[in-house]
């Protein structure tokens, strides 16, 4: 049982260790203040296409 706990527990420690720096990076950029700047770049996007009549 101690054999399972530590090896979960390392388990857990090596995925914090690898993914932590890619979670805070995505966190970063998706921030609430920077939603408007894509919001607009989407908006201008979608209804910048030429309709080919």
């Amino acid at each position: 049982m101690l054999f399972l706990i530590f090896f979960v527990t390392l388990i857990q420690i090596f995925s914090h260790w690898i993914f932590e720096p890619l979670t805070r990076f995505l966190t970063h950029i998706v921030e609430i203040r920077f939603l408007p700047g894509f919001m607009l770049l989407i908006f201008i996007f979608l209804f910048s296409t030429k309709k080919g009549d």
